[in-house]
């Protein structure tokens, strides 16, 4: 696998942790809230309603490394094995769960249910906190991409809206990892506007909830109204409401898109070791099953 390649994807999987870990101190906070306490909320320093350590993550990197590990268990995708692999992670009482994420694991403890069933009120951004390792297994093949997202997505949340989200952050983690620039992003952005003109994002209004569209109107007028990774995950999280969502999948695309070498220093040293070192070494697994890594 290319040097690029895999040096993207791993800033992709630690951008996706590192926003998880900046935004869980302001969740759930207005942005008057935090412009009080913080003035501008830009260093891992913890705290927030969950109480968290410095650079320690929540429930959207937890998942997403739960996901990993199964795909790295298995040697390939099994969605059995990532639905086991959530059961256990909840048994193991995490630190935050969202409802609709609780209510689709135990559908599965209970029924054994790999598909929750259609519902309007799924629109959550659960299934699209976890797609940066479900870009990269599938790297190289678009027809998979859609199949394991959607299969992925619908363990917890079966909302069309959801899935578009989880599909078109895949797509833009992709692209990104393979060296798009933010106006082919703008791109992938502007399909999934013109399919579902609820996204549009071009008179952003301030909304940051756990609302599919509310969150990923967030990251997308922040990835192309600033110009670093440091710059777009602050005014993400800065935002408040969902931020440690926002934040993480802000981090996941912007990560890809600028690379290891704009992740923050200050903010790597801080992040959980134990998580940083296991993204590390599971990343290029995951690129290695990819149907790029196996041409």
């Amino acid at each position: 696998m290319d040097d690029e390649i895999t040096a993207r994807a791993t800033a992709a999987f630690l951008g996706l942790a590192l926003g998880d870990a900046l935004g869980a101190t302001t969740e759930f906070m207005t942005p008057a809230e935090i412009k009080t306490q913080y003035k501008i909320h830009r260093k891992l320093i913890g705290g927030g309603w969950l109480g968290i350590k410095p650079g320690q993550v929540t429930d959207d990197t937890e998942m997403s490394l739960a996901l990993a590990r199964a795909v790295i268990e298995t040697g390939g995708w099994n969605l059995r094995q990532i639905a086991d692999n959530f059961v256990a992670w909840m048994r193991g009482k995490p630190i935050d769960i969202g409802s609709t994420v609780r209510k689709g694991i135990r559908l599965y403890m209970n029924k054994g249910t790999l598909q929750v069933p259609l519902n309007e009120w799924d629109a959550g951004n659960g299934a699209a906190m976890r797609m940066a390792p479900v870009a990269l297994v599938t790297l190289g093949d678009e027809q998979l991409l859609e199949h394991c997202t959607l299969e992925q997505a619908r363990l917890t949340h079966h909302h069309a809206l959801s899935d578009a989200g989880c599909l078109c952050v895949g797509r833009m983690v992709q692209a990104a990892v393979l060296g798009a620039d933010r106006f082919a992003l703008h791109a992938l952005t502007r399909e999934l506007t013109e399919e579902f003109p609820t996204f549009r994002f071009n008179k952003y209004k301030g909304f940051a909830s756990g609302y599919i569209v509310d969150t990923l109107q967030t990251v997308f007028n922040y990835l192309f109204t600033t110009g670093s990774f440091e710059e777009c995950l602050i005014g993400v999280v800065n935002q408040g409401g969902d931020a440690d969502t926002t934040g993480a999948i802000a981090g996941m695309i912007a990560g890809a898109l600028y690379g290891q070498e704009q992740l923050p220093c200050s903010w790597l040293k801080k992040l959980d070791k134990n998580v940083r070192q296991e993204i590390e070494e599971l990343v290029p697994q995951l690129l290695y099953l990819s149907p790029l890594g196996q041409r």
